[in-house]
């Protein structure tokens, strides 16, 4: 039962109000640099930038007083997926990895390990971790309500092009509104389906190819679950005289305060550094390292 309690770990969509800093960030302010966080992580291609970012968004979850073991406990779920991901590209990837020459480490059959499948793992995994982390920064840190109205005060000016900014706010704040609701539904009817015999293949070696196996019959009625919820909440905005976002006003009105401002210039700097910045001799220094231990432990496999 244990393993069945695991989507208790989703932490996206969850709001934790400690009171903090930058819980008292301008939403605006908050989506910005989330923004350019998730560009910075996207287009970063060093090793060390990669590095020190998760340095920085791991200073940024102490600064925000969210307890980190719960902060990272939104990474157990996608532990399973990262893992093959980077099982997959390690074992079967092909190509080169920033225009360097490819060594082979290890090779049985058609199967080669080679320089650049360990120095693509070693970029892709901590831009995986950095990824959730922002996420759950993002929804951990902010309420569904502060997300709504930042998102539609930085979408406003499209406005003038017809560009539907409070119905897409609304729909993106739904959709992560409902992540830990959805999760919880799916968590009940394996619980369900477990009292009355279903076997989630929570022991052995395969367990948890037998217990992704056994998921996806739970899909069917997570999806009915999923419709029933979003015709009630369409019927129940249809009874309040929900008309969109033509001619609507807010109760609500956003004023940034000079930390916003700093923080933004700050976060830009950081990104612009990363970006910019030649990580080369860095770079080589930490996959000479990397290579040199994976050589050594492909090497003690090998004897």
């Amino acid at each position: 039962m244990s393993e069945i309690s695991a989507f208790r770990h989703v932490t996206i969509g969850q709001y934790l109000p400690y009171g903090s800093l930058v819980h008292r960030f301008d939403p605006r302010a908050k989506l910005v640099m989330f923004t350019l966080l998730v560009a910075t992580v996207t287009f970063a291609d060093s090793y060390t930038a990669s590095l020190l970012l998760l340095a920085v968004l791991l200073g940024i979850t102490h600064l925000s007083r969210v307890p980190l073991r719960y902060a990272l406990q939104g990474l157990r779920p996608a532990l399973p997926w990262i893992a093959i991901f980077a099982t997959l590209q390690l074992l079967f990837y092909k190509g080169q990895a920033g225009g360097q020459e490819c060594q082979i480490l290890w090779s049985w059959g058609f199967i080669d390990i080679t320089t650049c499948s360990v120095r693509l793992v070693a970029l892709m995994v901590p831009r995986l971790l950095e990824f959730m982390i922002l996420i759950s920064l993002l929804t951990l840190t902010t309420s569904t309500t502060e997300l709504t109205h930042g998102l539609e005060r930085l979408l406003s000016p499209l406005k003038r092009l017809r560009f539907p900014a409070h119905e897409l706010a609304l729909v993106f704040t739904i959709a992560l509104r409902f992540a830990p609701t959805f999760a919880q539904e799916l968590e009940k009817i394996m619980k369900a389906q477990a009292s009355r015999g279903a076997d989630f293949g929570e022991q052995g070696r395969l367990g948890f190819v037998r217990r992704t196996r056994n998921t996806l019959p739970l899909m069917v009625p997570l999806f009915i679950s999923a419709l029933r919820r979003a015709e009630d909440l369409s019927l129940a905005m249809e009874a309040r005289g929900y008309m969109g976002g033509s001619g609507r006003t807010s109760f609500v009105q956003l004023k940034a305060a000079p930390q916003d401002y700093v923080a933004v210039v700050l976060v830009c700097c950081f990104c612009a550094f990363i970006l910019l910045y030649n990580f080369a001799t860095f770079d080589e220094l930490v996959m000479g390292t990397l290579g040199n231990l994976t050589r050594v432990a492909f090497s003690s496999v090998g004897h």
